[in-house]
């Protein structure tokens, strides 16, 4: 893995500090809701609602400032501060997986205002810079694909594009059409296990896992697991299409408490109308949910996912840079 290369132009700026999480959440929080509101999901718009219902919460302020360097959240990070004013922001999130130390530059936002003035490129420097001391074996970031100019900044700065993933949303509709096709949904079967479980590898990869444990474990037939599930009080659905005795599709559903996730599992050669019929029988089932949500490789099924109802809400490019060198 190529190492961790800090551009030789990444001088110290007066404007540029470390965040202070006892005294900036809130107004980070109102930088990124300026920079991102269009493209916000529900997931991150409850994501703006922590961090300002943290920056006013003085007990839990004062545990995670002593916490900020071993949990998977967006305490640790640089401001560009004018004026009193907080116009730029990058996160750094740190995360373990499989015994390696990664990063996570987050929230690149800078009010626009102040852009084309080089900002955020000393902010993602600077993060590159506390990845590089703390030791990262790789630093990732994420950035929308209509966003050009960010693109071509992370690659200069050494980035490589590693994933392309669109994020979807609908909601649960009772009077969701039927498609009319060949292609029956059924309750998900044990015996198609094995075929779900490598087309969920292939989907959602294992070099992304240390962002989101995909938990794919708990999908898993039988009854131990059946047994656990129970225990946890996790009520996973799981259904299939099929055409004739052939296994199209599969769809799993997760709630976890803030947008309920789908997961689709399919082979490069399904059936599209076998994800559209999944995903439009899941719309009727959960018609009582206001958000349904799924993450999908780009490119993959997009035509599909669409003529189900569902709106995409915007498309990542996951990136990375290599393992980091003193």
């Amino acid at each position: 893995m190529a190492s961790i290369s800090i551009p030789a132009r990444g001088e110290a700026h007066a404007n540029l500090r470390p965040l202070n999480i006892l005294r900036d959440l809130p107004h980070v929080a109102d930088l990124i809701e300026l920079c991102f509101s269009s493209t916000m999901d529900s997931e991150s718009q409850q994501y703006i609602k922590d961090m300002r219902r943290a920056g006013h919460d003085n007990s839990y302020l004062q545990w995670i400032s002593r916490t900020a360097e071993t949990t998977s959240l967006p305490l640790t990070g640089y401001v560009w501060e004018e004026d009193g004013k907080i116009v730029g922001n990058a996160s750094l999130i740190p995360f373990k997986h499989k015994k390696q130390r990664v990063y996570l530059i987050a929230n690149v936002a800078v009010n626009p205002d102040f852009r084309r003035r080089g900002i955020a490129r000393a902010l993602t420097e600077r993060a590159m810079i506390h990845a590089r001391e703390k030791k990262a074996d790789s630093v990732w970031l994420h950035v929308r694909d209509d966003n050009p100019g960010a693109v071509k900044l992370y690659t200069d700065l050494g980035f490589v594009e590693r994933a392309r993933r669109t994020s979807w949303q609908s909601s649960g509709d009772a009077t969701a059409p039927q498609l009319q096709t060949d292609i029956s949904v059924t309750k998900r079967h044990s015996r198609w296990w094995f075929t779900q479980q490598n087309w969920l590898s292939r989907l959602y990869p294992d070099h992304l896992a240390w962002h989101r444990n995909w938990g794919f474990n708990a999908l898993r037939p039988g009854l131990w697991n059946w047994f656990y599930l129970l225990f946890v009080d996790m009520n996973i659905c799981q259904w299939a299409a099929v055409k004739g005795e052939k296994l199209e599709a599969a769809l799993s559903w997760v709630p976890s408490g803030r947008a309920e996730s789908i997961f689709i599992a399919a082979g490069p050669r399904s059936d599209p109308d076998a994800v559209t019929a999944l995903l439009l029988h899941i719309r009727r089932v959960l018609f009582y949910n206001r958000y349904l949500s799924l993450e999908f490789p780009s490119g993959e099924f997009d035509q599909a996912i669409q003529k189900a109802g569902f709106k995409s809400m915007r498309t990542l490019i996951w990136m990375e840079t290599g393992k980091a060198t003193s």
